[in-house]
């Protein structure tokens, strides 16, 4: 029998990194999307070294619609019968106040967690009709509660839960599982990108308590999608002990942060 595949975008750091290893370990065969092709080639060398299961990398943007669809729309036969859509692929870019922040990465944001979430989608969901799939789209506590200087961000993280919200309604006929899936406070190179590079910045953003991790993340995908076939987890939040949602968070200083 043929392993199950999971397609996971955004695969070369954190949370879908992190699916990628936990899906494998488990036997599935993974497509792993990112716009690094040595971080792809580098985790598909890894896994395929210490586990029996193949991995298919694929290099674009989910921001660019003909590269998406050229792709993915044109998958080897052996890697169409998709069971599993991670769509995880999303950044924050600039903590700025509304008329302060710059159109560019209003413009990324946009792109990149609302249309490349739909681009993806659309494409690979005649595979998931047949194999009756799963969709598991990654959003973010800024979905369920705006935050200063959060404004577009929080705008499509929004987005992508309302989204996640619809699709589960037009997919029913289809017998197509929808989760949504949104972390709170999680260290990975979410902070780095959203401050441009600024690793003191981005640094500051984890001190003083004990944040999620990738792999905490990956656990509860990894959950939600192995559930029986009559049981579907349709959203989640989740973050850190220290953080009650987007507004609270209770910082320590010293060796009990740790």
């Amino acid at each position: 029998m043929k392993n199950k595949i999971v397609l996971i975008t955004g695969a070369t750091s954190g949370f879908g990194e992190a699916c990628a290893e936990k899906f494998s370990a488990a036997g599935y065969d993974v497509i792993i999307t990112g716009r690094r092709r040595d971080r792809l080639e580098k985790l598909k060398a890894d896994l395929e070294k210490r586990l029996s299961i193949r991995v298919l990398p694929l290099v674009f943007d989910v921001r660019d619609k003909k590269a998406v669809f050229d792709i993915l729309g044109n998958l080897p036969e052996d890697w169409q019968s998709i069971h599993i859509l991670i769509n995880n692929a999303g950044l924050a870019a600039g903590r700025d106040l509304f008329e302060n922040s710059l159109l560019d990465d209003w413009e990324t944001m946009i792109d990149t967690n609302v249309k490349g979430l739909l681009y993806v989608s659309r494409v690979v969901l005649p595979h998931l009709i047949k194999t009756k799939g799963h969709i598991i789209n990654i959003g973010s506590v800024a979905g369920i509660e705006v935050y200063e200087k959060g404004n577009v961000y929080c705008a499509t993280k929004q987005a992508v839960d309302a989204i996640s919200k619809s699709m589960r309604i037009d997919l029913l006929s289809h017998q197509i599982k929808v989760t949504a899936i949104h972390p709170g406070a999680a260290e990975t190179e979410f902070s780095l990108v959203r401050f441009k590079g600024d690793e003191e910045q981005a640094k500051k953003i984890y001190e003083g308590y004990k944040p999620l991790k990738a792999e905490d993340i990956a656990d509860i995908v990894f959950y939600c999608a192995t559930l029986p076939a009559h049981v579907c987890i349709n959203e989640l939040v989740v973050t850190p002990l220290a953080q009650a949602n987007s507004f609270y968070l209770h910082k320590i200083s010293g060796k009990e942060a740790k």
